[in-house]
């Protein structure tokens, strides 16, 4: 098997301002410390783990702490929801419960996952947009156990860790088309932002966590 393929140690990088944190033991520490809520303000931030910040021709290196930041994602939401009542996870934070949160993190990134297979086997697709909104209005989301999407996520990172760690400098070059906005993505920009994407909304329910002392 292509070395590139191998297992490595989960890892949590977390922004804060400008400098990433790596701490190897995701469950040994606090997660997200950089949605930390202030107590000055009682509406939600829109976003409470700072706001995205593409990044373009950035090198192995960076790339492997935003793969990293793919794997740990799992652990990360579940313990962001850890001990949550019915009641808690129904709680909304701005448009969506904590509940709609976790069920749209599994279907955004399902769609990111069949995304990196389609530019990966075919030659600059088209992808097939979604409606994230109605997504998550539907029943299973609204009323759904999380255990479900959670699990769903850990499955599906595992696949996807692995083939982002398969491929090679080049396949991140490779892209595919956004119909609703008819831009060209390439791999290497959608990995960045599905890497800020995870921590973006868990850093939602940790504001709420805190927000509520929970």
């Amino acid at each position: 098997m292509d070395k590139r393929c191998g297992h490595h140690r989960p890892s949590v990088l977390i922004e804060q301002g400008e400098q990433f944190l790596d701490f190897p033991d995701v469950t040994a520490r606090e997660f997200l410390s950089s949605a930390r809520y202030d107590g000055a303000s009682m509406e939600a931030p829109q976003n409470p783990a700072g706001v995205f910040l593409p990044e373009v021709n950035y090198g192995p290196g960076r790339r492997e702490e935003f793969i990293a930041e793919v794997e740990a994602a799992p652990a990360i939401m579940r313990k962001a929801v850890a001990g949550l009542s019915g009641e808690q996870l129904d709680t909304r934070y701005r448009n969506w419960t904590i509940r709609q949160i976790v069920h749209h993190v599994a279907d955004s990134h399902v769609h990111s996952y069949i995304r990196f297979k389609w530019a990966l086997t075919e030659n600059l697709p088209t992808i097939k947009a979604y409606d994230e909104g109605s997504w998550v209005a539907l029943e299973d989301s609204r009323r759904g156990d999380v255990q479900a999407p959670l699990a769903l996520l850990e499955g599906l990172h595992l696949c996807w860790v692995q083939l982002l760690r398969c491929m090679s400098a080049e396949q991140f070059q490779r892209a595919f088309v956004h119909p609703e906005t008819g831009k060209t993505v390439r791999l290497s920009d959608a990995l960045c932002y599905y890497a800020w994407h995870g921590r973006h909304h868990t850093g939602q329910i940790v504001w709420l966590r805190q927000r509520h002392n929970w």
